[in-house]
């Protein structure tokens, strides 16, 4: 029996502060399952590879719009490509990086529906998000996506 990899693509987004203090922009799951969890739950918005799709960075941007409403740039020399990290449940990300911003405007246009207390009920995929330092980062996010973190700055450092 052949099982289905579940495979993931996403971005990472960052900026300098006034200081120069690097940051990083990172979503929170939404729903009453992850109400309450902080610590290792947080994510780069990123979003499920369909069968047949083939480029991947544009998955990646179509993600970011639907679940904060930030609009990726078009041009794809703008991007760090970060490679693959493997999540603790086996699905693998996907993840490219590039340097933006935030209004602070959470637009999450994707719903997921999940049974709750015998009920259908609809919930944002995301229903928080924002720019943390690395040592911030490296707590809230999803221990697997620290190596992308990682990544992200020996590249930026090698620059």
């Amino acid at each position: 029996m052949v099982r289905f990899q579940r495979r993931s693509a996403g971005l990472l987004i960052y900026k300098f502060s006034k200081e120069g203090n690097l940051k990083f922009f990172i979503v929170h799951p939404g729903g009453l399952f992850w109400k309450d969890r902080e610590i290792g739950a947080w994510s780069i918005p990123k979003g499920e590879i369909e069968e047949g799709e083939e480029d991947l960075l544009e998955v990646a941007k179509r993600e970011l719009k639907e679940e904060t409403g930030i609009d990726a740039p078009e041009d794809e020399e703008e991007f760090i490509d970060l490679g693959e990290v493997t999540q603790k449940s086996g699905k693998v990300v996907r993840a490219w990086a590039f340097e933006g911003d935030w209004t602070g405007l959470l637009m999450c246009s994707s719903w997921v529906d999940v049974e709750w207390n015998g009920q259908e009920i609809r919930i944002p995929e995301i229903d928080k998000a924002g720019f943390f330092s690395i040592e911030k980062v490296k707590v809230l996010i999803n221990p697997a996506q620290v190596e992308l973190v990682e990544r992200l700055v020996g590249k930026i450092n090698a620059e």
